[in-house]
């Protein structure tokens, strides 16, 4: 990862060394764009409650696992998810709440814990920054509640906690939310899976098998 983040660097030295003296040229292209029209739609209409029931659909569509619960129910509809799936040890990342950490459980907290130390547990813990409702999206920021993207991938089940009050209708509703752009964004659909291989659907290549989504209706 060491050698990775400084090719990194190297190639963005290079570029800013080559474009070195056309901040004018530059200028004038960011002007042309921002002037483009954008004639798309860029604002919903949809009440709350149409945008979860999209949602809904969308994540049931991609076989995610999906259960509503008011915000004080929040624990307890963690708990009986996490107990559903059979398993009992699980990471969440520094910044999950203590409540959403039930004492029957095995808890790993992510202070940089090891790949080793991730991929021996059975399943993640996270909280996400938005819902994009149109196309079943879930974006994570890795915030401190959101944790590492190690955590969202290496681990066999992914339990998400997603309030109703991040549910967007569309991508550049979810743009209009980042006041400042993420250094690094996961968007994710649904449980891993692909049918690259003579049209047969295989979970959990790249990412999680299971997806566990609780929705929360704060609003």
């Amino acid at each position: 990862m060491v050698g990775s983040d400084q090719h990194r660097r190297d190639v963005l030295s290079r570029i800013r060394s080559a474009t070195h003296g056309c901040t004018q040229e530059l200028s004038q292209i960011n002007s042309a764009y921002d002037a483009l029209p954008r004639a798309y739609f860029r604002q919903s209409h949809l009440s709350n409650e149409m945008l979860c029931e999209r949602m809904l659909e969308r994540l049931r569509e991609y076989d995610a696992k999906v259960v509503e619960c008011a915000p004080t129910e929040l624990p307890a509809a963690i708990a009986g998810q996490l107990l559903v799936s059979g398993k009992r040890t699980f990471v969440a990342p520094p910044g999950v709440p203590l409540e959403w950490m039930g004492s029957e459980f095995t808890w790993k907290v992510d202070n940089q814990l090891t790949t080793e130390e991730i991929e021996q547990a059975d399943g993640a813990l996270t909280g996400a920054f938005c819902g994009i409702a149109d196309s079943g999206t879930i974006v994570l920021h890795h915030s401190e509640t959101e944790g590492r993207r190690l955590i969202s991938l290496l681990p066999d089940w992914h339990f998400c906690v997603l309030y109703a009050s991040q549910l967007v209708e569309m991508l550049p509703e979810y743009f209009g939310r980042c006041n400042v752009p993420p250094g690094l964004a996961t968007f994710i659909s649904g449980p891993s899976a692909t049918a690259d291989i003579e049209m047969t659907r295989i979970k959990g290549v790249h990412g999680p098998r299971f997806l566990v989504v609780v929705l929360v209706r704060d609003v």
